[in-house]
C-alpha cells in the first residue's frame, strides 16, 4: 500500500501487534486525549468520537502524517464496560458478562490533516460468554491482568475458559477491525 508515513495513536500493545499483521510500516505516538464516556450517545457513537480525539490530538503534531486512533469498549445492554478500576470490579464485570451475549465496539478514525481527509467509523462484534461461577472467574483473573482491558477480559488470553461464541470480527474484540481497517487503507490511496 502506498500511504503517507502511518502513525498509531495507540500505546496499546495488542493494537500495535495487529496493525503489524498487515505489513505496514508505522510508528507508535500515544495519543494523550481523554476519552469521553457519555450514556446519552450509542456505542458506535461513542466509540468513534473517542477514536477521533485521539487521532487528531496526535495529527496536530504530526499534519503530514495518516494517524490512526481507535477506541474499544464493551457494551452490556448499552451499559458501558470499560476498563476495571481494581480487581473486585474486574469480577464484577466478568459476573455480570457470564451466560451473556454482549458487544465489543471499536471505533477508527484516520486523519491526515494536512490533505484534509478523514475517514471514521465502528465495527461491533457480538461475544457470548459462557455461564460461569465465582471459582471461574477467580480462576480466569488468576491467569490474565484484567485492569488494561475493557470488559475486564482478553479474548486473545485464555478466552476459551470464558468465552463461548462470537459472531463477527475476531480482531475486533482484540483491539483492532482488521478486515475493516484493510478495506478503508486501500480505499486511501
Amino acid at each position: 500500500m502506498d500511504l503517507p508515513p502511518l502513525i498509531l495513536a495507540s500505546a496499546s500493545p495488542r493494537r500495535a501487534e495487529l496493525l503489524r499483521q498487515l505489513k505496514l510500516k508505522f510508528q507508535v505516538v500515544p495519543s494523550a486525549a481523554a476519552e469521553i464516556l457519555d450514556e446519552q450517545l450509542s456505542p458506535l457513537e461513542l466509540c468513534q468520537i473517542n477514536a477521533h480525539r485521539k487521532a487528531r490530538a496526535v495529527a496536530k503534531k504530526k499534519p503530514d502524517s495518516l494517524v490512526l486512533g481507535a477506541d474499544t469498549l464493551v457494551f452490556l445492554r448499552g451499559e458501558i464496560m470499560g476498563k476495571p478500576a481494581s480487581r473486585a470490579d474486574a469480577e464484577r464485570m466478568l459476573a455480570r458478562l457470564q451466560g451473556e451475549t454482549h458487544q465489543v465496539v471499536t471505533g477508527i478514525s484516520l486523519i491526515h490533516l494536512r490533505a484534509h481527509r478523514e475517514r471514521i467509523f465502528a465495527v461491533s462484534t457480538d461475544v457470548m460468554f459462557h455461564p460461569l461461577d465465582a471459582g471461574q472467574i477467580r480462576d480466569y483473573l488468576a491467569k490474565v491482568n484484567p485492569l488494561d482491558k475493557a470488559g475486564a477480559y482478553a479474548i486473545q488470553e485464555h478466552g476459551e475458559k470464558i468465552i463461548a461464541e462470537i459472531s463477527g470480527s475476531y480482531s475486533n474484540v482484540v483491539g483492532l477491525p482488521l478486515e475493516r481497517l484493510r478495506a478503508e487503507l486501500e480505499l486511501w490511496k
